[in-house]
C-alpha cells in the first residue's frame, strides 16, 4: 500500500473535507479526491461517506485510520528530526494574543521542566489564529473562541476576570471610593482607554454589568492590553483589563478598581490543536504542560 495514499488518507480523516485536507496537503482538492478513490478501489472498500458539507469516515475508514496514523505521525517525526536524534529539539509552532500567551503560556513553556522544543510564536486574533492553525501554520493555538467542526479540537484552558480600573486621580473625581456602589452614570465623563475603536473589553463591560452602552468614546487606542494598562496607570482614563494583567499595579495602588460587580465578567480561553496532532509527542507534551499551569491561574 501507497504511503502517499496513507497519508493522504490520514489528513482527510483529520480534516473531515477533501477541499481542507488539500490545503494541509499543498495538492489540489482533484488531486486529493483521486489518491483517496485509488485507496479506496485497493481496499475494495468505501473510506468515506460523502456528505454536502465535508466527509464522514466509514467503519473501515475508522478502523483505518486507528491503525495507520499513530505510524504515520512517527515516520513524519523521524523524517524531521533524523532516527536516534535525541539531541534535536523539535520546533512547536504556538499562536494566541499577544498578552496572553507573552505574560501567562510562554512562562508555562519555558519553566522549571527545561526546554523541551524549539519554539515559534504568532501573535493575532482568534479569527487569525484559528485560520493558521486549520492552515498547518501553527501547532497550538490559544483562542478566545471555540472552533467548530471537526478539524479542530478545543480544550477550555482557563478563566479571565476583567476589572475595570482606572488610576487613583480618575476614582476620585467619579466617586468610585466605594466601587460596590459605582453605577454607569458616574463613570460617563470619564475617557477611556482601550485596544480598538469599538470599545471591545469596555462594551462587553458595560452591557455585561450596566445592562448599558459606554457612553464615552475612546480617548487612548493602543492594540495592546499592555499598552492600555501602562496608559491607564498614567492617568488617560479608566480600562477594563484581564485581571491578571493588572494584579500587580493593584496591590502597589498604581490603578484601583472602580467597580466591584456581584458576578464580574469572564472571558474563556481554549487551548486548540488539529484534530490527531496531540499523538506527536512534542505537541502532547505543551498541551499537558499549559493545561498544568492553567490549574494555577484558575
Amino acid at each position: 500500500m501507497d504511503l502517499a495514499l496513507l497519508r493522504t488518507f490520514v489528513t482527510v480523516h483529520r480534516a473531515g473535507s477533501f477541499t481542507r485536507a488539500a490545503a494541509l496537503l499543498g495538492l489540489s482538492q482533484p488531486a486529493v479526491t483521486s489518491q483517496i478513490r485509488t485507496l479506496e478501489r485497493q481496499l475494495g472498500r468505501p473510506l468515506f461517506l460523502r456528505q454536502a458539507r465535508g466527509v464522514t469516515p466509514t467503519t473501515i475508514g475508522d478502523e483505518l485510520a486507528h491503525k495507520a496514523a499513530p505510524h504515520l505521525d512517527a515516520l513524519v517525526e523521524i523524517a524531521e528530526t533524523g532516527p536516534g536524534d535525541d539531541s534535536a529539539l523539535r520546533t512547536l509552532h504556538l499562536a494566541g494574543p499577544p498578552e496572553f500567551t507573552a505574560e501567562r503560556a510562554l512562562p508555562a513553556l519555558l519553566g522549571d521542566d527545561g526546554r523541551a522544543f524549539a519554539l515559534r510564536v504568532s501573535f493575532g486574533n482568534a479569527e487569525q489564529t484559528l485560520e493558521g492553525l486549520a492552515a498547518g501554520h501553527h501547532d497550538l493555538a490559544i483562542a478566545t473562541a471555540r472552533p467548530r467542526g471537526a478539524l479542530l479540537t478545543a480544550t477550555p484552558l482557563c478563566d479571565e476576570v476583567h476589572v475595570l480600573v482606572a488610576a487613583p486621580d480618575w476614582a476620585k473625581r467619579a466617586g468610585a471610593e466605594k466601587p460596590h456602589d459605582t453605577d454607569a452614570s458616574a463613570l460617563a465623563h470619564l475617557p477611556v482607554v482601550e485596544v480598538h475603536e469599538s470599545l471591545p473589553f469596555v462594551a462587553r463591560y458595560w452591557g455585561s454589568v450596566f445592562d448599558a452602552r459606554p457612553a464615552a468614546p475612546a480617548t487612548v487606542v493602543a492594540p495592546d492590553l499592555r499598552a492600555v494598562l501602562a496608559c491607564t496607570i498614567a492617568g488617560a482614563g479608566l480600562a477594563v483589563l484581564p485581571r491578571y494583567l493588572c494584579a500587580k499595579a493593584l496591590e502597589r495602588g498604581d490603578v484601583v478598581a472602580l467597580h466591584d460587580p456581584p458576578v464580574p465578567p469572564l472571558r474563556t480561553y481554549f487551548l486548540v490543536a488539529r484534530t490527531g496532532t496531540l499523538a506527536m509527542p512534542h505537541i502532547a507534551r505543551a498541551h499537558e504542560w499549559l493545561q498544568r499551569a492553567a490549574a494555577a491561574w484558575n
